[in-house]
């Protein structure tokens, strides 16, 4: 297959690549995709450089999938060209997610809904992706009123700026206010202030969770609000979830179910204090949950601590996971279906 990586020397970009190595993805050829700064670089895939290329000339090349993680703005322009040209794109922007003619697909979750005719696939977010791992198989069978939610993100959701503040912040060098990626220290501090602030005074990152995890779960009753805090932690988001369900339940379940949730490891091994950690979930395509207790303040209530490194689950493997089910079932690209 004819595989394009677009937005490759980016954070996201470069970890795509990563896991399309060490996953093998089936690829006959590959295309490494930037803007024109960065066009006649080189990058190096499976051991062999490759020059990178810009957005006419990855489109004239027909590639069958595009793994997109270049811009809300730059997708708009561009998934569209790439789509008529026959590509199937997997963009990882926020760009399509709440189109209404566009599928948020987590692979555990939803693949199942994924048609030749879609041309455009939705990457959610990397916070909303790992929750609802955890979440789907719960809803399914007690059903989720509410979701009260508190994110610990990883500096690096910021990308490659964001690296460069809090690394030179950790070296104790000075800065312009024009090279940092936040509008206070990230180095031993905590910034309750994900992407910008709305007019309902929630962050667009907070109003994501909102958002998306009802577009995926299927539901737009559930009442969800979210707090999202920038941590200094050098890859991993973790998150404490309180989920209010409309069925009563015992713990033992709810375990069981988890541990039958396919690319979900529980931690929650108490007295050896073994719970989820994003030191230990970085460089893993897992999501990771533990503290699982019930929430004794009100009926029916649970509550989760997950965990997973935001860079490969919360976005790049997340893409080529889906990328994977699209070959695995026989629907890929330029509208055609092909047996194995």
């Amino acid at each position: 297959m004819k595989v394009a990586v677009v937005g490759v020397t980016g954070l996201v970009g470069n970890v795509m690549c990563r896991v399309l190595e060490e996953r093998n993805f089936p690829i006959s050829e590959f295309l490494p995709v930037a803007s024109a700064r960065s066009v006649g670089k080189t990058v190096v895939f499976r051991g062999q450089e490759h020059t990178v290329i810009g957005m006419e000339t990855a489109v004239a090349a027909q590639p069958d999938i595009a793994l997109f993680s270049a811009g809300g703005s730059t997708s708009l322009e561009w998934a569209p060209k790439f789509a008529a040209a026959g590509t199937t794109v997997i963009d990882n922007s926020s760009a399509w997610r709440m189109d209404p003619e566009k599928k948020l697909i987590v692979p555990e979750v939803n693949a199942a809904t994924l048609t030749a005719q879609d041309k455009i696939i939705a990457n959610p977010n990397c916070s909303t992706i790992q929750m609802v791992v955890a979440l789907t198989a719960i809803q399914q069978r007690y059903g989720i009123r509410r979701l009260v939610i508190s994110t610990y993100q990883s500096f690096t959701g910021t990308g490659v700026k964001a690296v460069n503040q809090y690394e030179t912040e950790r070296n104790g060098e000075e800065m312009s206010k024009e090279e940092m990626a936040y509008h206070h220290p990230i180095f031993e501090n905590c910034l309750p202030h994900c992407d910008v602030f709305l007019e309902n005074d929630y962050t667009k990152e907070e109003m994501k969770l909102v958002h998306e995890t009802r577009k995926i779960l299927g539901d737009d009753s559930i009442g969800i609000t979210a707090t999202a805090v920038r941590v200094p932690v050098d890859g991993g988001h973790s998150e404490s979830i309180n989920v209010e369900l409309r069925k009563p339940f015992e713990l033992d379940d709810v375990k069981a179910i988890l541990a039958a949730t396919p690319g979900l490891i529980i931690q929650d091994d108490l007295a050896n204090n073994n719970y989820p950690m994003p030191l230990f979930a970085k460089n893993k395509d897992e999501v990771f949950v533990g503290r699982i207790r019930r929430d004794e303040s009100i009926e029916n209530g649970l509550n989760l601590w997950v965990v997973a490194d935001n860079l490969r689950k919360g976005a790049a493997t997340n893409a080529v996971q889906i990328a994977e089910y699209l070959v695995e079932k026989g629907t890929f690209a330029k509208g055609t279906t092909v047996t194995s």
